[in-house]
């Protein structure tokens, strides 16, 4: 029996579930689509658009205060599998791993808007300009305008992931922390073997490892850090055990696993009462938070460093929850930043006379001027990721052609059958990546007509819009495909898609391709950073899709349909939050439109606050050397004596390395942000360990044994689990509390 088809996105058949035959899988190449269970069906869309729109609401609120946007594919998921969990007994048909991929797919791509439609970045700093810095041009939108500005950045980076996908996720296998951590999530959830562990990348990651590895992701708007949220939170109760276990100890945990309830034996009801608890919770403050202000600054420090430098704390536990998710190193780096920016500069810099205004002030005070410094690293890391994933991609396609130019060139009686041979091994590669059937391929005319089409439209809608001339556009489209493949590479390899040095670059381009045009300028970073943001989460998606045999085009299907629902849904949010809240204003400072305009302001001519430059170049140097040495960390011949001499594994090292991102963060970002994120992230780390004491202790007085390294694995993947859980529900919590508190200002 056939299902639904979406031109055709899968054919299920209905009989034998739980046993598949071979002629129930579709194979071409060597990777099989399984056809016993759905591909793609609208009970996953629909709760996927569900929570995605919860995550949308979160991810604008959080990232018009912070900067701070969460991609949370892992959170989908798992609220997705809770969900038909709790109607299992009313489905005909079991939710299956193929359907949770397209539900957390979805949910990404309606959760992700803010920041890919720049509502948390570019759309803010339109309506900061000067009138004379406008010159005329429209600032401002209304719905209607805001939903053709969504549209016209919502598109060209899916389509332009789609072909990327055969080079990088089935040629070079290249890892996607995050979207392998989601496919390994959703295989224990589902009771299914690591899909990882007959993977053999063919490539090794490389370039620099940013600590932790979340999201997310980290996940900021505008300088969003795409290090995932999927890994760190595990990683941070995990440690480096998983890491550093060997392939035979792995496939021993997964068989473990499935005796075990798949490393999940904590009751369902148990974790639903968790996610809810830890959800009321947050939203409980943000009440609190409504009806009595002040407790949302408590002076910690006393009031002279409240009131004279704004060390404050914001007891939010969805900030908390933010630590959480990212994981202790990110945390720890962003703390480092805000001691730095805010405990050190900040107070210089009033003191000296170079920033005489009121402490906040962006224009006048030392927040404006530290925001320098934090501009300079993030520039600097990720200018210098960018060249280290450019350099490599030159170096690979150099000795190809070299080798490729020796044979031809070669006189050796056998060159006839030397490129032949190689001929002929192109083409067999070739066939091999063909993994899927094409029936589950995105045809190429709907992927490269669908480019066209949504150059064509984005062009159109920019020029009605903000008068910007379509050739400009053009030129930002062109500019930015290229940018997007360099950021999805980074985001294979590190976790890390360095949106806010591809938006950078596109400003520095378009300050001599539209000299003295501020609005020209953000515009065109604005496209740059939506088709790297775009492509980088539908990558991942597809990395997790692949793992676990999942329909690319039910994915590509998902991803627009999402997408779509979300421009109107973030629209309609930001206009709200724009009738009831000053933007900017106290409530939502929006750092990251400040960002976008002081380099828009910068390239265009405008000059920098006293005395910033000697801090700017010597914290830039600072971060040029660090990405480097993170690099080198990957080479062998580098890491081993450094790592033997400092008594300290590889891991350890690659996950605690610097962060620049997380460094500039915690300066742009007031410290009430930070110290709370670190808090959280902190209290977990502590608890997971004395959690894990006490279960050596148990076990060694009930039984005299010790606590085996597989079972001690075990137990940090199930605290993982529960610690993902307890801190979505407190991002969920504020976020949706705090919608909801919008709603009945807005209409009263």
């Amino acid at each position: 029996m056939r299902g639904v088809r979406l031109w055709p996105i899968y054919r299920f058949n209905k009989k034998s579930i739980d046993h598949t035959s071979d002629d129930e899988l579709v194979q071409n190449g060597n990777h099989l689509v399984d056809v016993t269970q759905p591909q793609f069906t609208w009970r996953a869309v629909v709760v996927g658009l569900l929570f995605g729109t919860v995550l949308c609401f979160s991810n604008l609120w959080f990232g018009l205060q912070s900067g701070w946007i969460s991609m949370m594919s892992l959170q989908a998921s798992l609220v997705g599998f809770a969900v038909f969990k709790a109607l299992e007994r009313v489905l005909s048909i079991p939710f299956g791993p193929a359907e949770n991929v397209i539900l957390q797919t979805t949910a990404v791509a309606t959760a992700t808007m803010p920041l890919a439609g720049g509502f948390v970045g570019i759309l803010p700093a339109l309506k900061m300009l000067d009138s004379d810095e406008a010159n005329g041009a429209r600032t401002e939108l209304n719905f209607g305008q805001l939903c053709a500005w969504g549209m016209a950045l919502t598109f060209f980076g899916v389509f332009f992931a789609v072909p990327l996908r055969r080079q990088m996720v089935i040629k070079e296998k290249l890892r996607f922390p995050s979207g392998t951590a989601t496919a390994q999530m959703i295989s224990v959830l589902h009771k299914r073997p690591d899909p990882t562990l007959d993977e053999e990348p063919t490539a090794q990651s490389s370039g620099i490892q940013i600590n932790g590895n979340e999201g997310d992701s980290s996940e900021d708007g505008g300088v969003r850090m795409r290090r995932q949220e999927s890994t760190a939170a595990v990683e941070s109760i995990g440690s480096n055990d998983i890491d550093n276990t060997s392939s035979a100890q792995l496939e021993n945990i997964s068989a473990a696993s499935a005796k075990a309830d798949s490393v999940d034996d904590v009751q369902w009801a148990v974790k639903l009462v968790l996610l809810c608890v830890s959800f009321l919770m947050s939203g409980g403050y943000a009440l609190l938070a409504h009806f009595f202000p002040a407790i949302s600054a408590l002076p910690i420090f006393g009031s002279y460093l409240s009131e004279k430098w704004a060390w404050n704390l914001m007891p939010s536990l969805s900030y908390a929850g933010q630590g959480i998710i990212m994981g202790l190193p990110t945390c720890i780096w962003m703390l480092t930043g805000a001691v730095a920016g805010w405990g050190i500069l900040s107070p210089l810099a009033k003191t000296e006379g170079w920033a005489p205004g009121p402490v906040t002030d962006w224009k006048t005070g030392s927040r404006g001027w530290i925001l320098w410094v934090s501009l300079a690293v993030m520039i600097a890391e990720s200018m210098i990721s960018l060249g280290i994933v450019a350099f490599k991609e030159i170096h690979a396609l150099y000795h190809r052609l070299r080798h490729y130019r020796r044979i031809v060139t070669s006189t050796d009686n056998d060159t006839p059958h030397q490129i032949q041979d190689l001929d002929m091994h192109a083409s067999a590669s070739n066939q091999d990546l063909d993994e899927v059937d094409s029936r589950f391929l995105v045809p190429s005319w709907i992927t490269w007509g669908g480019l066209v089409v949504s150059t064509c439209i984005c062009m159109g809608i920019v020029k009605a819009l903000f008068d910007v001339p379509v050739y400009d556009t053009l030129i930002a489209v062109a500019l930015a495909l290229p940018l997007a493949v360099l950021g999805v590479r980074a985001l294979g390899e590190t976790d890390l898609n360095p949106v806010s040095g591809i938006g950078k670059v596109s400003q520095v381009v378009f300050a001599g391709v539209m000299p003295g045009n501020l609005v020209g300028n953000l515009i065109a970073g604005g496209i740059a950073e939506a088709g790297a943001q775009q492509a980088g989460d539908l990558m991942q998606d597809l990395k997790t899709g692949h793992l676990l045999s999942a329909s690319p085009r039910a994915q590509f299907a998902g991803q627009m349909i999402g997408s779509v629902f979300s421009v109107f849904i973030t629209a309609g949010a930001y206009l709200l939050y724009s009738k009831v809240y000053a933007i900017p204003g106290p409530q939502f400072p929006v750092p990251t439109a400040q960002v976008w305009l002081d380099m828009a302001r910068l390239v265009n001519g405008h000059p920098l606050p006293p005395h910033v430059w000697p801090f700017i170049i010597g914290f830039a140097l600072l971060f040029v050397v660090l990405p480097i040495g993170a690099a080198l960390l990957n080479s062998a011949a580098f890491s081993e004596p450094v790592c033997r001499r400092l008594a300290i594994k590889q891991a350890t090292l690659q996950r605690w390395w610097p962060s620049g991102i997380a460094f500039a963060m915690g300066i742009y970002n007031a410290p009430n942000f930070t110290l709370m994120r670190a808090i959280g992230a902190i209290f977990v780390s502590i608890s997971s360990e004395l959690l894990v004491a006490r279960s050596k202790r148990i076990q060694k007085a009930s039984s005299g044994t010790e606590m085996s390294g597989l079972q001690e694995t075990l137990i940090r993947r199930r605290l993982g689990i529960l610690a993902i859980i307890m801190a979505s529900g407190f991002v969920l919590g504020e976020g949706t509390f705090s919608f909801f508190i919008l709603l009945s200002q807005a209409f009263a």
